[in-house]
């Protein structure tokens, strides 16, 4: 097995070294199949997803979720698959080609998401690709200046195109980057947490749906905005605007109590009449 000289650590174990030298060869694919996934297993497209290791998990420290707060210990790197140490091993091997080798890591995925396109073009279908499954990176910008592709110009399409190509969406918490691509292909969630609702009216205003976690009920109607249920595919986020993408807590975020997840008992700016709640 592949083997370092360096002294181990979480982030340096020789299961993740072997898994990092995978994925350097190719062996390995940085992009998972969304049918892993309970949720865009439920998608209508095939989907595809780039999972790392989320906020600060990495040997360089380095927060690859700019804008993580509260959200840290709930955090769905915790949910589902994510809750399993081979999984996690996985994600922080992709995490660690990335944070070390990035020019590689970039030709990687643009390499990947190339062959995608070209499979997508031969069948004529349209392939969901989400490049933030646990992070909120701009792969847009940095493919571009890494590898001089611009994959939205050479591989993008949208929902409702006749084109067939990659239809690329992500959520985040950079308002900036809901700024930045509004009227693109890149479809963006702008998530909430507490303290950010000034921002979330200005990502409604631009068209982008606004994503809540809410612990046990969705609310048909929460910050002014009907609710839909985000849970029942990710596709939800690619057909509706301006909509509250209702989550139910999942993984340690059952056990939230920083604000990120929405409690009816407690959030005063919603009505706890029954009629304004989904079963």
């Amino acid at each position: 097995m592949f083997t370092t000289t360096e002294a181990p650590t979480r982030y340096n174990t020789e299961q993740i070294n072997w898994l990092k030298h995978m994925l350097r060869l190719g062996e390995n694919k940085l992009l998972s199949a969304g049918s892993t996934n309970a949720k865009t297993a439920k998608n209508d497209l095939k989907t595809f997803i780039l999972y790392l290791a989320p906020a600060d998990q990495n040997s360089k420290g380095v927060n690859i979720c700019p804008a993580a707060d509260t959200c840290k210990a709930p955090c769905l790197f915790t949910a589902g698959r994510g809750a399993f140490n081979s999984v996690q091993a996985a994600r922080i091997a992709r995490t660690e080609f990335y944070i070390l080798h990035r020019d590689e890591f970039a030709r990687t995925l643009v390499n990947e998401l190339s062959k995608l396109y070209t499979k997508a073009l031969n069948t004529g279908a349209k392939f969901a690709v989400r490049l933030n499954g646990t992070s909120d990176l701009d792969f847009i910008a940095i493919l571009k200046n890494r590898t001089g592709t611009d994959i939205l110009e050479m591989f993008g399409t949208s929902i409702d195109s006749d084109r067939p190509g990659l239809v690329f969406y992500d959520y985040t918490k950079l308002i900036g980057k809901v700024r930045k691509y509004a009227g693109t292909n890149y479809t963006l969630t702008f998530s909430y947490q507490p303290g950010n609702l000034q921002e979330c009216s200005e990502a409604l205003s631009l068209g982008a749906n606004v994503a809540a976690v809410f612990r046990n009920q969705l609310p048909a109607v929460w910050a002014g905005s009907p609710v839909i249920d985000g849970d029942l595919s990710d596709i939800e986020m690619l057909t509706n605007k301006a909509k509250i993408l209702g989550l139910k807590a999942k993984g340690q975020a059952r056990k939230d109590t920083s604000g990120f997840v929405i409690d009816p008992e407690t959030y005063t700016g919603l009505s706890l009449d029954p009629k304004y709640w989904m079963d």
